[in-house]
């Protein structure tokens, strides 16, 4: 077989083996009943659980077993009866594993939505059909656009406190569809659904025959997620350099790490960034054993044929498709933090196993969710803001486009004070095309941050 056929062969085996997907909706339309309830209708509930939940909501003065607490896991949630946290739950069915990320709707934490969408493959967002799209939901659809999630299904939950209306449904994924759509969303999948009483979770409705789609588990089971990794460019962040200099093996020189993209293979010419140095690659180790070949997102240990200075942070590509290395990047971002991101803001800019000083040096836009058009020159970012910034690095970092890759398009800045996550920032124009003109920005001081 070759290698090519291998590596095309290990990915359609496990093609349709696990999907991740996240929830996301505005405050009680429903998330986290939406997934206790797809939990306990596909039996992946234990009975102690089941058990827990229903002296949980015995305890609260409810008859029935409140599925929301299945998820709900911290006391404050439990006593406030919203989402805070990001809460993971595993479950699986004949047909496919999965890893759903249930986070919260209030907007002092979409930043939880952020975190729990980046690895997504797939955004359930629910709509409440009472009230229909509101501005919680258009920043969800925003976040799930600009995460370049590749699928997202609309939920219109509640369906029984609206007689299960047809106009209802069709009028919200009208809107919904429309909104996302010039957002660049290119699949979205409405489904009328009720959580609470399970129509269309994992069992077809009853109530309502005008519709004639897939349950919520159905789609689920059978979306397409995973692509080739031959598709995608070879991309090799260092973790760790492996020198044991033991009698067996003195001379061993490794760089272990996750290959965050793509295929390596024994032989490939590759180049080292940010240094632009060349090599080959020598052989490949994984789990102890020596390889002619290794995709994303195995961890592995490469070997090449020059002894290069090589650390943590740099960069190993296929020379025929490495990334430029550059000091300046204007990226989407979405401030997370409560302390406003500004013009001259002093950060560090880690990217993938690199970690740098950074300046804020532009605040060229902010994204308007009701209409998606940019609000020139803010001057910030505050909690929540979809924006566009550039920033000037004092080292030439390797970024792809966001839109080419999701792992090595993204980056993190980071408050250099306390560790603090200030903003999450995808490299390249993502879904804010335009950019307006912004005032010069302020001279950064020099002590240590002027580059």
């Amino acid at each position: 077989m070759s290698t090519t056929h291998a590596v095309e062969g290990v990915v359609d085996a496990g093609a349709t083996s696990l999907l991740r997907f996240a929830t996301a909706g505005s405050v009680d339309d429903g998330k986290s009943t939406l997934v206790g309830r797809l939990l306990h209708d596909s039996k992946s509930v234990l009975a102690d659980q089941l058990e827990a939940v229903e002296r949980a909501s015995l305890g609260r003065g409810q008859e029935a077993p409140d599925l929301a607490l299945l998820t709900d896991g911290l006391r404050a949630e439990r006593e406030q009866g919203i989402t805070i946290d990001v809460a993971y739950r595993y479950f699986a069915t004949p047909r496919r594993r999965f890893i759903l990320a249930d986070t919260p709707g209030h907007v002092q934490y979409t930043r939880n939505m952020v975190t729990g969408a980046s690895t997504a493959e797939l955004a359930v967002v629910l709509v409440d059909a009472r009230n229909g799209v509101v501005e919680q939901t258009r920043r969800h659809a925003a976040v799930a656009a600009l995460l370049r999630v590749p699928h997202v299904v609309l939920a219109v939950n509640k369906m029984d406190l609206v007689g299960y209306e047809e106009s209802v449904f069709a009028a919200i994924a009208e809107e919904f569809t429309s909104y996302a759509a010039s957002l660049g969303v290119q699949e979205i999948t409405a489904i009328p659904i009720s959580a609470l009483a399970g129509d269309n979770v994992v069992t077809a409705s009853a109530n309502m025959d005008w519709y004639g789609g897939p349950t919520v588990l159905e789609h689920l089971e059978t979306v397409p997620v995973v692509a080739n990794p031959s598709d995608d460019p070879g991309r090799f962040p260092v973790q760790y350099v492996i020198r044991p200099q033991t009698a067996e093996h003195p001379d061993y020189r490794g760089y272990a790490g996750q290959i965050a993209s793509g295929v390596l293979r024994v032989g490939d010419p590759v180049t080292v960034l940010p240094s632009g140095r060349t090599s080959t690659i020598e052989a490949i180790d994984a789990l102890g054993q020596a390889v002619d070949v290794a995709w994303a997102p195995q961890s592995v240990t490469l070997r090449l044929t020059d002894d290069l200075d090589i650390s943590r942070g740099d960069l190993i590509a296929p020379t025929a498709s490495a990334p430029s290395a550059s000091q300046d990047i204007e990226a989407t971002v979405c401030h997370v933090a409560d302390r406003p991101l500004t013009v001259g803001h002093r950060v560090l800019l880690k990217h993938t196993t690199r970690t740098v000083k950074a300046i804020v040096k532009d605040i060229p836009s902010r994204l308007t969710l009701d209409d998606l058009s940019q609000h020139p020159a803010p001057g910030e970012l505050a909690a929540n803001d979809i924006g566009r910034i550039v920033v000037r690095t004092a080292e030439p970092l390797a970024l792809d486009a966001y839109a080419d890759s999701r792992r090595t398009g993204s980056f993190l800045l980071i408050d250099p004070a306390d560790g603090t996550t200030l903003t999450a920032g995808m490299a390249g124009t993502a879904f804010a095309e335009a950019a307006a003109d912004a005032a010069p920005a302020p001279e950064a001081d020099d002590d240590g941050w002027d580059f």
